[in-house]
């Protein structure tokens, strides 16, 4: 019944470094669509933003900063990737290490955005 994902809402507390984070360091381009909304946009998916105290209705039902877990498909080779973020100050905090993705192995790097909700970023590992 379903088919993909189309987009996720990640809530921030500092808008400003949220956006420097997902753009600068992660690459996605920054759209603005609706009444003020704004979205991260990369493939075929994008990342809508709140703002803590700003929310969107409907909204989830206790939306706060720091509460995911997402995994991204760089790409990059993954070391080109720690090489940029490293280059941007940001640190990893675990990896490269071998995981199951949703549809083949990866191997993943993690750290932490401004909210500090976890981030991984894989690419495919060599069978």
């Amino acid at each position: 019944m379903i088919d993909h994902l189309d987009h996720l809402v990640l809530t921030t507390a500092d808008e400003a470094a949220c956006i420097d984070f997902y753009t600068r360091v992660l690459g996605m381009r920054l759209e603005s669509f609706g009444a003020g909304r704004s979205a991260f946009v990369f493939g075929a998916q994008k990342i809508n933003l709140h703002v803590r105290g700003r929310e969107f209705e409907p909204k989830a039902h206790l939306p706060v900063p720091g509460a995911l877990d997402l995994c991204f498909i760089a790409s990059v080779p993954l070391e080109d990737f720690i090489r940029h973020a490293e280059a941007c100050g940001q640190r990893i905090i675990e990896g490269p290490v071998l995981r199951t993705g949703a549809a083949f192995r990866i191997r993943s790097v993690y750290l932490r955005d401004p909210d500090l909700n976890l981030i991984e970023v894989s690419e495919r590992a060599e069978a």
